[in-house]
């Protein structure tokens, strides 16, 4: 058997591996982020969070990102995702990944509490914008803060009526 490491040029590594344990994560409650790894900390590989939702409660509004890609993993509960036009309900173990330019947005399914990993990749440091988003919502930031830094965090704000009707609907 040949040993692939004597043929094989030595890669570099791109950062330090990273362990975030549970109880040192970053929670922001009013939003219900627990925030695991910002693209700093990966260098630039993935930025990383949790979403714990209440039952029925919103997530995300209608967005797209411009340079990742957003991976969203079930956890526990169910989870209704916008994709482009469509709004998909995601189980436990259901895994969904939203290209660059694809509108998306989240929220816990009518009935039921919704858990959920997401990934960006490539990292875009996240942190502050769902900091910004708490401040906004807790009223200590002005409504229009989120979209003046929709740039800064690759966050670009969209109007869906597909969302909104299903919203409506639940």
């Amino acid at each position: 058997m040949t040993n692939l490491t004597n043929h094989c040029a030595p890669s570099p590594v791109p950062h330090q591996p990273v362990l975030i344990r549970a109880a040192e994560a970053e929670r922001v409650p009013l939003i219900g982020h627990i925030l695991l790894a910002d693209a700093d900390a990966t260098g630039g590989a993935l930025s990383s969070h949790r979403v714990e939702l209440a039952t029925g409660a919103n997530g995300a509004v209608p967005h797209h990102h411009t340079a990742s890609s957003e991976l969203f993993y079930i956890l526990d509960g169910r989870l209704d995702v916008l994709v482009g036009t469509e709004v998909h309900t995601a189980d436990p173990g259901d895994l969904l990944v939203v290209p660059p330019h694809l509108d998306h947005a989240f929220a816990a399914h009518p009935g039921s509490a919704a858990e959920a990993l997401i990934v960006i990749t490539p990292g875009i440091q996240r942190f502050d914008y769902f900091r910004l988003v708490q401040r906004t919502r807790a009223g200590q930031e002005p409504a229009g803060t989120l979209r003046a830094s929709q740039e800064r965090f690759d966050t670009y704000f969209v109007d869906s009526a597909a969302w909104q009707a299903a919203r409506e609907a639940g």
